[in-house]
């Protein structure tokens, strides 16, 4: 080989070596920053955790609320959902009363108050000290256009009185010539009961009265807003306030800005997955769940969740049910050991070795097993649930726009009915039912053949356990049925939502809950790169633009 071929090869060496050398040290950097992001990650996510740790308040301590309660918010939410039917619920010329002004340098503050509408349209469902709607009205001494834009503010969890929203939101957006009311949540401020601890409501059914009433109260204000010749309108809230925004935007019949900040489309996920989920006392839900027999046989089957329709909760449950039936085919009840998966509600099962048997008794429970087995795959494997849910599925992808999840129709609605009822008794209860019986009278009635003798104390944590998540899919019923937007009618105008979400939010977690952005198309989303409380303290710079640009959308596209 000659001395030119010799140095030509060992340039193309040293041109591979180069390149080489060259994918390594990206993929090398590569993985550095996906590890620093990883950690930034865990390290946001973590501080909401610890924050959440640090308040000892606790939520929901008195339980679900009365049945009966539960019972006619659920009936109503039916109503209050569809924008069609409750158009008129609320006069255009509903009073409003305004009995303070005080004028300062470059602009006024006005105070005034009304009766809640909930209070009529659901005599006896608010206690009394929330029954009043109080709100603070800023507006500049000068308008800068003859355009007089106004925006509705809504309290986040802990947000008592107007100060906080006064000084962080609608002052700054004095500047940019929009106005701003500040209406006191229902439970908080001067609308709190003397017996309630802070922001601590007391029942689940609280935060449901919460949401109807404000959804009722803000429609109220934006009719007074256009008595005063206000307008364009927009409403904004942050965390709990964000999704009680979003609730009454669904509600108005007009194009109207909409603005939530670090709330998604439910906030099921916020109590049944989120650091929320610690602040709850299960055992009293659990409690009242099991003792009460109204939850599960009467009030379930009022409970519709989008969510259902999106997912096949039905195969899952389906699966869980052979799971089970396997497991406890050969009595194998010591050592199995039930976890809640967080992320999809599931329950997953895991058996540890069984107690040893005489092979002739074994093969005798096992095949008695196997033919109930059968008998509940049978009922379970209803051809009629997958072909009604389908049915849905391309009656929903062509039907109009408006809610989502009730159709005019009558034949719609039945069924929509049909398809709920089905997912409550197959996807969620009937595995769990048929297990938790079986335990509970394994404990009832302990005089068993020697052979199928089980530990008492393995068989209490199982059935513990088993009710226990029966309280956590029912808290995510109950919370879908009454929070999802979903279920709500689709605002006007959806390119006038911008959505301000955090990444890395342990309060708002939005994994296996739908897209709020496929919910409403057209909507926009803006992510911070942060956690829920860095972003509460840090972005409110952000929250106002998203405000400021809503509203110009909407001055560009209708008052232009």
């Amino acid at each position: 080989m000659s001395n030119a071929a010799v140095l030509m090869l060992c340039n193309v060496v040293d041109l591979s070596i180069l390149k080489a050398l060259q994918v390594l040290i990206i993929q090398t950097f590569s993985e550095i920053r996906e590890q620093v992001l990883l950690f930034r990650q865990q390290r946001m996510s973590q501080f909401d955790r610890i924050y959440r740790k640090i308040l000892l308040t606790k939520f929901f301590t008195k339980g679900w609320g009365k049945p009966e309660d539960l019972k006619r918010i659920f009936e109503f939410r039916k109503i209050l959902s569809n924008r069609e039917k409750c158009q008129h619920l609320i006069p255009e010329d509903y009073p409003i009363h305004i009995e303070k002004e005080s004028i300062q340098k470059d602009y006024k503050i006005l105070e005034g108050h009304f009766e809640s509408p909930l209070k009529s349209l659901l005599p006896g469902i608010m206690p009394k000290s929330t029954e009043i709607a109080r709100f603070q009205v800023i507006l500049p001494n000068q308008w800068k256009t003859n355009l007089k834009p106004v925006c509705l503010h809504l309290a986040g969890t802990g947000d008592h009185y107007f100060w906080r929203r006064r000084n962080f939101m609608a002052l700054p957006l004095l500047k940019e010539g929009i106005g701003s009311i500040i209406l006191e949540n229902p439970y908080y401020g001067t609308r709190k009961p003397k017996e309630q601890l802070r922001s601590s409501l007391h029942s689940v059914s609280d935060l449901f009265v919460m949401g109807g009433a404000l959804i009722l109260e803000s429609k109220a204000l934006f009719h007074w807003c256009e008595r005063q010749g206000f307008g364009p309108l927009g409403i904004t809230g942050i965390s709990m306030g964000g999704n009680m925004a979003s609730l009454a935007a669904t509600n108005w019949h007009k194009p109207i800005s909409l603005i939530p900040c670090l709330s998604w489309s439910t906030a099921s996920s916020v109590f049944t997955q989120g650091v929320m989920s610690g602040a709850i006392p299960w055992e009293v839900l659990q409690r009242q769940y099991y003792a009460d027999e109204i939850y599960e046989k009467e009030i379930r089957e009022l409970l519709v969740s989008p969510e259902d329709h999106y997912k096949s909760a039905y195969s899952i449950g389906q699966e869980f049910a052979r799971t089970a039936t396997d497991l406890t085919s050969d009595n194998d009840y010591e050592g199995i050991h039930f976890q809640l998966d967080k992320k999809l509600g599931n329950l997953s099962l895991e058996t540890s070795s069984a107690a040893s048997q005489k092979q002739q008794s074994r093969s005798i429970k096992k095949n008695e097993a196997n033919q109930a087995r059968n008998q509940n795959i049978d009922s379970i494997e209803n051809p009629t649930a997958s072909v009604m849910h389908n049915n849905y599925e391309s009656e929903n992808q062509t039907g109009s726009t408006g809610q989502v999840f009730s159709k005019s129709s009558r034949s719609d609605q039945n069924l929509l009915d049909n398809i709920s009822k089905q997912n409550d008794s197959q996807s969620r209860s009937y595995a769990t039912n048929s297990i938790s019986k079986s335990l509970v009278q394994k404990l009832k009635h302990p005089q068993v053949e020697r052979s199928t003798v089980i530990s008492k104390s393995s068989v209490e944590k199982e059935s513990s356990t088993i009710l226990q998540q029966k309280a956590v899919d029912f808290m995510r019923g109950v919370m879908d049925e009454c929070t999802h937007l979903g279920n709500f009618s689709i605002p006007v105008d959806t390119e006038l939502i911008i959505i301000i979400a955090a990444k890395h939010d342990s309060y708002v977690p939005r994994d296996n809950v739908l897209n709020l952005s496929n919910l409403w198309p057209g909507s926009e989303v803006r992510y911070i790169d942060t956690g829920h409380i860095m972003a509460f303290i840090f972005n409110h710079n952000v929250f106002r633009q998203a405000v400021i640009d809503s509203f110009k959308k909407q001055i560009k596209k209708y008052y232009s």
